[in-house]
């Protein structure tokens, strides 16, 4: 397929995957439901623009997205939970989550933020959390988007070249190639503890930012019920989007 008809393809599938969002997104309002949607992934990943496209039409007034900020000194003498309580979804609200509480399971433990004795004690706490409040009604949905080495690299530079992305840039950006290794290792382990049946992880892989997105929206519409949902455009590739398990580690690059 040639690129101009790639990116028509793209445009056209964006479209219809949008239209059955805003049909979901009526559902939601009118059952009083509570949704939580957390993307996690590597610097560069493309969560912002993932996020960007998910929401674009959809209503307003019930959609939120939270990117956490460097917690303030209140904050953390905190219970860790307590900053991230005043932004869960009530009542017909559909809450997206730039980054989440699994900060302190990557970023925070790779970059020395927290201690290891915080790490542990998010690694061990988090999944009663998490299963309270599914208890309670929320639905909540964990992505993990993972790119390659090589991609992220090339995201990176292009970032810092691009007057458009320049407040994206971070110490932390610095690091994410220089601790590569350290990531995957606090991937894996945070994949692996914090994977549950209330609230399981699903993994995107996001080399191809278009194909990406396009494969999160599908899978997060075929995990709902809806009226007139279309099962052909609710299918997701499961090359590309996938449940975590010991075995798909294996797809990821280490």
């Amino acid at each position: 397929m040639s690129k101009p008809h790639q990116d028509e393809h793209y445009k056209k599938t964006l479209y219809e995957l949008q239209v059955e969002l805003v049909k979901l997104q009526r559902d939601l309002i009118a059952g009083n439901a509570r949704v939580l949607i957390i993307l996690e992934g590597r610097d560069a990943a493309g969560k912002d623009g993932t996020i960007k496209r998910l929401t674009e039409h959809m209503s307003p007034r019930e959609t939120r997205v939270h990117a956490p900020a460097k917690p303030s000194s209140r904050e953390e003498s905190e219970w860790y939970f307590q900053r991230f309580a005043p932004f869960l979804p009530a009542g017909g609200e559909f809450v997206v989550f730039n980054r989440s509480w699994y900060n302190r399971a990557g970023v925070e433990r790779v970059m020395g933020f927290c201690t290891e004795k915080e790490a542990e004690d998010f690694l061990t706490s988090v999944v009663p959390f998490e299963q309270m409040l599914v208890r309670d009604g929320m639905e909540i949905r964990k992505y993990y988007l993972d790119i390659s080495r090589k991609e992220q690299k090339a995201r990176l530079k292009e970032r810092e070249k691009d007057p458009l992305t320049q407040w994206k840039v971070s110490p932390v950006d610095e690091s994410a190639q220089k601790k590569w290794s350290a990531y995957s290792k606090a991937r894996n382990e945070m994949l692996r503890r914090t994977s549950h049946e209330a609230a399981p992880w699903r993994i995107l892989r996001a080399d191809d930012k278009k194909v990406a997105r396009l494969e999160f929206i599908r899978d997060l519409l075929e995990s709902f019920s809806y009226p007139g949902k279309s099962p052909k455009l609710a299918h997701p590739d499961r090359s590309i989007v996938f449940p975590w398990s010991e075995s798909a580690l294996d797809r990821l690059e280490p």
